[in-house]
Parts: structure tokens; C-alpha cells; sequence
């Protein structure tokens, strides 16, 4: 925490009581890292906390290439940490849920089809993929 808080200083970032909070909070999540949950824990110990403070921390960190935003769904802001081992995000349309796939070979081949036919070389890590999980599918299957 010390050396991050160098870096942070060499940045021209203050380092507050609330933003060490908020980035030992990140340091401590493993998986999907919410704005929104860690403001939650953040605001138990400083209840006048802003919102505000918790995102540009986390873009700060971002910046810093500590962590990455994750576009899982509409509206939803997450975040892993970097160190955090690549996956492909699979988001059912029905219940909200949210698979993580490891197995990046998965996507290779889209990958490639998009580099051959337009030249563009995408970055899976970042990728979600919205349909409908298998429980939802079995629970109500859809029509032709």
C-alpha cells in the first residue's frame, strides 16, 4: 500500500483516508469489482463518503493500469483487477446472470474471422457476450 500511495503522490493524486479505503477494497476483491459494492463498504466506516470518490479512485487505478473495466452489460460498471486471470463474459438477457469463461481459445476463432475480414484485432478480455444462460433456456425454451 505504501509503494501505491508513492505512485499515486508521483501522480499528483492525494491520498485520502476514503481513497485508501477504497483501494484496499479493491485490493481485497477477487472476481467482478462494483463501484457500487465497494461504496457500500467504504461508507460503513466513512458515511459521508461521495459516490463520486469511489469511481474517479477507480479510474485513477485504471489509469494506473491496476485494474480494467469490464464491459459486462448496459449500465453495469465493473471492474477486474489486472492480475486477475482473462475471461470472456457471458450475459443472460433473462436472469442477469453473468459467466465467467477462462477458456479463451473459445473465441479464438471469432477473433481471427474478425482479423481476416476486416483487419481488426480484437481484444477478447473485454468481450461480453449477451444471450440467454442454459437454466433460462430450459426453464423456457424459445421458439423457431
Amino acid at each position: 500500500m505504501d509503494s501505491l500511495a508513492d505512485l499515486l503522490h508521483a501522480r499528483g493524486s492525494r491520498v485520502t483516508p476514503q481513497r485508501q479505503l477504497v483501494i484496499q477494497q479493491v485490493l481485497a476483491t477477487r472476481g467482478h469489482i462494483v463501484p457500487e459494492a465497494i461504496y457500500a463498504k467504504v461508507s460503513q466506516q466513512f458515511p459521508s463518503i461521495n459516490r463520486s470518490t469511489v469511481y474517479r479512485t477507480l479510474q485513477l487505478l485504471e489509469e494506473m493500469g491496476l485494474i480494467q473495466h469490464a464491459h459486462v452489460e448496459e449500465g453495469s460498471t465493473r471492474y477486474h483487477r489486472a492480475d486477475d486471470p482473462a475471461h470472456l463474459h457471458l450475459v443472460c438477457h433473462d436472469c442477469n446472470a453473468v459467466q465467467e469463461v477462462e477458456d479463451l481459445s473459445v473465441g479464438e476463432p471469432f477473433r481471427q474471422a474478425l482479423l481476416e475480414r476486416f483487419g481488426f484485432d480484437c481484444d477478447l478480455t473485454h468481450l461480453a457476450i449477451a444471450g440467454r444462460c442454459q437454466a433460462c433456456r430450459q426453464r423456457a425454451p424459445s421458439g423457431p
